[in-house]
Formats: structure tokens, C-alpha cells, sequence
């Protein structure tokens, strides 16, 4: 059975189930997909020229205006390597650009603690990843609040539930409550506690990313972590033209220890760019360029991903809007660049500026997520449950994404020719005037042949009243309610649990309880 038909299969089973059938589902496997291939061609917006264009004048953005790298560091490091350096300002030259950029491995393994949610990040592999950042929640209750970490935890469970999710990313949502010197403690531990998929570094500080790497060595293995990929960071350029030192300090530890980065500029066009898709593309791949190639001057053919998170601005209000065309055009123009220099790249998926599950919402991310989907991107990132230009994480947009996800999941693997011939022969078994339900090929097939969600509703009028009329996002609610239900916790062994618990001991002691 292929990986969307146990999605289908789970979902047989909950029809059929109430009380008795969650007992059932909860003590079988939990279906999680293996590393979606892309089997779809990626679409080329623009002709090859074009590209080349672009690629050209940002070439000449950083030979001739520069990047700013405000720490001493990278500074010595931009020096050695044999750029202009004047101040924090540093010109790259093209043939050094490209030289450190030629060296991150077009593919890479990303490891799971279960070796059986191992992912591949690279080429035509392509992985869904759950959003980053929210202050806010909305409940199931359809309340927005602040986020805690009782509901971080659901949300890392459900990312563990949902099979089309490959990770269960970090800060879905802040916990909020828990001091922000001692926070991203308890966001890893609820990340690897939680869920046993690759998950994402914390990057606010150099002692922070180096917490993380030490519990990630518990769960790993020390010798192993230094060497082998087990978790994605984001690293921020301020755009227009500048790495901070936060950003560089993460960038360091992260790189030295082979761990792999998102150099993504964070880019609202027309603000902090040019009022322009293609002048914006052409100064965020510079950016993104030059993160790439100081990771490289770290530690030289370490696993990167090329980035962007590029939205466009409301020029009557100043809001960032999420699924726009440009916003699409310009993921199109990004993965086209990625392939020229084959790097692995980031795009955003189901990205919306919406306040609620709605319409709009739906509109805006599936307009994004065919757009990354179609332009290739490798590492699809607010996959599940942003909302409110990700101040919120909803739970009911969370269920739904993750559902949405499936068929996405399946319209990206490429149509299937393996039963063709039986296909073929039932047309000749039934002929003229017959039905198809009860042939042989539909018997073994009905289950993965299509895809066939149960949060959106296609009954009638009279049965969809009678089930008490629930629009969307009431059912999406019911849905986050039964996954919640439905979890099984991973466990971790004895040993390393006891060692994560060990160390969040000890470092709370050393850390302050606000930010002085």
C-alpha cells in the first residue's frame, strides 16, 4: 500500500469507528510518509535568459554595493578568504562567490531519533514542515490567545500524527508562560519528547544554538551529531544587505557542527526591497548567496539550504500580505535560481495573512502551495497552521493544512501507471451501460486510486444539515480533538530522557528568569 493509501485507510477505519475504533487506531502504527519525489516536472516561469539575468545583476550587488556582516568573526573569516572588506561592509567577488557556493551538496540525509522518519532534502526530494513562531493560538474554542506549553506540546503531537508532515519543526508557537532566557529548553525537549520526526534549532543566541546541540547529542549521540545532519535552523538576513551578529553566532555553531542552515533573507517587497518581484529577487538571492557562502567559509561543504521568505506589502496600510501572485512569481523566479546553482532551497507553503480558517485563508495558501510545489522547492516550511501572517497557530488550520497536505502529497508523486492494464481490462469486463463498484480492480484499488479527505464535506445538502450543518473550521476543530485523542507518544528510552530532564536542570539554575 502506497503512503497516501494509509491515510486513506485511517480514515476508513475512523468512520467506521467512534470510541472503539480511536482504541483500535491507537494501537496500531502511527502511517507517516516517507520523503515525497517529486515525479512532476518543475515549472519555468520565466525563460532561461531571464533567469541569467537576474543572476548577473546579483552578482554585481555584491561586487559593487555589498554586504554588511556585523561580527568580528565572519569579518576575519571574509578577510582570509581574500574579499573587499571595509568596516562590516564586505564585496564579494563572483569567482569566490561561486567557488564557496559549488561546495554545499546538492542532497543531503536529515536524520530522525526514528530511523524510519529519516528524510532525504535535496534534488527532486521535497518535505512538508509545520509553521514557526506564533505567539498567539488559536484554540479549539476558536479563541486566539497567547500560545503555552501545553499547547506546543499538542501541536508537536500533532505534527507527529499527521503523516505528510517530515518534521515537527521547533517554536511552533511560544510558550509563552515560561521565561524567555530559559524557553527554548522546553521547546526542543517538547520537540524530541513529543515526537520522533526531524525537528529545527533554536537560533536567538550562540548559547542557545549550543543547548540545542547538546541536547540533541543525548538523543543522538555525541560523536554522531558532529558529523551527521538532525536538525534544520533558520538564519535571518535583514534585509536590505545585512547579517547580524545573532544570526552569525547561530550560523557558526550550527555550521561548525555540520548541522544545516536556511539562509533566508526576510524580505517585505516593497518595503525592505524594491517595489519590484524581479528587483526583489535579484537582492534577496544576493543575500542568500552570501549566508551560503560564509557557512562555507565556516566549515566548507557543510549541508546548506538556499532561502527566501518574501511577502508582499499593502502600500495603503503597511501589512504584510501572504498568498499573492507575486509572492507566487517570485517563489517560481527562486527556484529557478536554486537549480542553476543547485543548492537545496526553502520556500514557504501555506502562508496567509487570514485571521481565521477561511475562505481567504484557503485562497492564499493554495495559491503558495501549488507554487512551491511546482517550482520544486526542497523544504516547504509553514506547511500547518499559520495564520495571521504567522502571529497565530491554529489548531483547526493546523488539522486541515495537515490534510491538505495529503493531496498535495499525492498530485506532486505523478500519476500512476502501475495498474493501467487492469484498468484496461475492467473497462472490458463491465462494457457498455455497467458500474464499476464491484469489479475486481476497484475492490483492490478503491482505497488509494483517489484522494479523499473528511474535513471537507461533499455529502449532500439534507445529510450535511442533519450531521448538525458544520462549516469548515468546526471541522477541522473536531479533527485537531480526535488526532489529540489518537497520539501515541514515541517514547524516548529511560536513559536519554533522563538526561534531557538532567541538563534543563542544570542550565535553568545558571540562567536568569527575564532578560536583563
Amino acid at each position: 500500500m502506497n503512503a497516501p493509501a494509509a491515510e486513506l485507510t485511517e480514515q476508513t477505519h475512523r468512520r467506521g469507528g467512534g470510541r472503539l475504533g480511536r482504541k483500535a487506531l491507537r494501537s496500531a502504527p502511527i502511517a507517516s510518509f516517507p520523503t515525497l519525489v517529486r515525479k512532476i516536472p518543475a515549472y519555468e516561469i520565466v525563460p532561461d535568459e531571464a533567469v541569467e539575468l537576474i543572476h548577473e545583476e546579483s552578482l554585481k550587488i555584491l561586487e559593487e554595493v555589498g554586504c554588511e556582516f556585523r561580527d568580528d568573526g565572519a569579518i576575519e573569516l571574509w578577510k582570509a578568504a581574500g574579499a573587499d572588506v571595509r568596516g562590516t561592509r564586505v564585496r564579494i567577488d563572483r569567482a569566490l562567490l561561486m567557488e564557496l557556493v559549488s561546495k554545499v551538496p546538492p542532497e543531503f540525509t536529515l536524520n530522525a531519533r526514528n530511523p524510519e522518519r529519516t528524510v532525504r532534502v535535496g534534488g527532486k526530494n521535497s518535505i512538508f514542515v509545520p509553521m514557526y513562531g506564533a505567539p498567539y493560538i488559536r484554540d479549539l474554542e476558536n479563541k486566539r490567545r497567547y500560545g503555552t506549553l501545553a499547547d506546543l506540546n499538542n501541536f508537536h503531537k500533532l505534527a507527529y500524527m499527521a503523516p505528510a508532515l517530515h518534521s515537527s519543526s521547533s517554536v511552533i508557537c511560544e510558550p509563552m508562560e515560561i521565561a524567555v532566557p530559559k524557553r527554548h529548553l522546553h521547546i526542543i525537549h517538547s520537540a524530541l519528547k513529543h515526537s520522533d520526526k526531524p525537528f529545527m534549532g533554536i537560533v536567538t543566541s550562540k548559547e542557545r544554538a549550543e543547548d540545542t546541540m547538546a541536547m540533541a547529542g543525548i538523543v543522538f549521540g555525541e560523536d554522531f551529531v558532529r558529523n551527521n545532519p538532525v536538525l534544520v535552523a533558520i538564519t535571518n538576513c535583514n534585509s536590505p544587505l545585512v547579517w547580524d551578529a545573532t544570526m552569525i553566532d547561530a550560523m557558526r555553531v550550527y555550521a561548525s557542527h555540520n548541522q544545516p542552515l536556511i539562509l533566508a533573507p526576510f524580505a517585505l517587497c516593497g518595503a525592505s526591497t524594491s517595489a519590484s518581484a524581479v528587483g526583489a529577487v535579484a537582492q534577496v538571492n544576493a543575500e542568500a548567496l552570501a549566508g551560503v557562502a560564509l557557512t562555507q567559509l565556516i566549515r566548507p561543504g557543510s549541508p546548506q539550504l538556499y532561502g527566501q521568505f518574501m511577502v508582499t506589502v499593502d502600500m495603503k496600510t503597511g501589512a504584510p500580505m501572504g498568498g499573492t501572485p507575486e509572492a507566487a512569481q517570485m517563489m517560481y523566479l527562486m527556484g529557478a535560481l536554486a537549480r542553476k546553482y543547485k543548492l537545496p532551497w526553502r520556500t514557504s507553503g501555506f502562508h496567509v495573512g487570514s485571521k481565521l480558517n477561511d475562505a481567504q485563508a484557503g485562497y492564499e495558501a493554495n495559491m503558495l502551495m501549488h507554487a512551491a510545489i511546482l517550482s520544486g522547492a526542497n523544504y516547504i516550511w509553514h506547511s500547518a497552521g499559520w495564520l495571521e501572517a504567522g502571529l497565530t497557530c491554529g489548531y483547526s488550520k493546523f488539522a486541515t493544512d495537515c490534510e491538505q497536505l495529503v493531496g498535495w502529497y499525492k498530485y506532486a508523486g505523478g500519476v500512476p501507471f502501475d495498474d493501467f492494464k487492469e484498468a484496461l481490462a475492467a473497462i472490458r469486463e463491465v462494457g457498455p451501460q455497467g458500474h464499476f463498484l464491484g469489479t475486481q480492480h476497484t475492490l483492490e484499488h478503491f482505497e488509494s486510486a483517489f484522494f479523499m479527505p473528511n474535513i471537507m464535506d461533499f455529502n449532500s445538502f439534507e445529510q450535511w444539515s442533519a450531521e448538525g450543518a458544520k462549516d469548515h473550521d468546526t471541522r477541522g476543530q473536531e479533527k485537531a480533538r480526535n488526532m489529540l485523542a489518537d497520539y501515541q507518544e514515541p517514547k524516548l528510552d529511560e536513559g536519554v530522557a533522563e538526561g534531557l530532564k538532567d541538563l534543563i536542570a542544570r542550565r535553568e539554575e545558571k540562567l536568569p528568569d527575564s532578560v536583563s
